[in-house]
């Protein structure tokens, strides 16, 4: 499947908590989903799903996403790097927690990351991310079909 033939949503898959919510929805707009991640996270195609594995090298990945996503696709992702690469052509960035990223915020992601990465290597960590519940799911499920909508009124 080339991605730049229609408007698709891409997802970083290895750590992608909500990719049941992703394809329901995805079903329901009418596009089709690119689920990449590292063969040491198997994942099934299924209707209107696209599964590319990558090798397990630490970003591939993501380096694969950044490679072939086009103008106006949907990227799926936690990580602020590749969130700015996508924003950086022109696609729309959604978290896994329903969160989405923009030009106006994500240089001050990307520093908050740094100075997270700063602490941790000092000796300071924190708890990390909270668990995903039924309710974040409802919610990013809620908001991926709302910024669906959103793009599909400006056509």
């Amino acid at each position: 499947m080339s991605i730049s033939e229609t408007r698709s949503i891409v997802v970083d898959g290895d750590a992608c908590p909500v990719k049941k919510e992703i394809a329901e929805t995805a079903r329901q707009h009418g596009l089709p989903v690119l689920l990449v991640s590292s063969f040491d996270h198997r994942q099934e195609p299924g209707e209107g799903i696209t599964v590319i594995q990558v090798d397990r090298s630490d970003q591939s990945a993501d380096l694969y996403i950044a490679n072939h996503i086009c103008r106006g696709d949907v990227v799926v992702t936690q990580d602020y790097g590749l969130a700015a690469l996508a924003l950086s052509k022109s696609c729309y960035v959604i978290s896994f927690r329903g969160r989405t990223y923009s030009d106006q915020d994500i240089d001050f992601l990307l520093d908050t990351r740094y100075q997270k990465a700063k602490a941790r290597k000092s000796g300071h960590y924190g708890k990390g991310p909270r668990r995903l519940t039924e309710e974040d799911r409802k919610i990013f499920q809620h908001k991926l079909t709302k910024l669906l909508k959103a793009l599909q009124e400006n056509v």
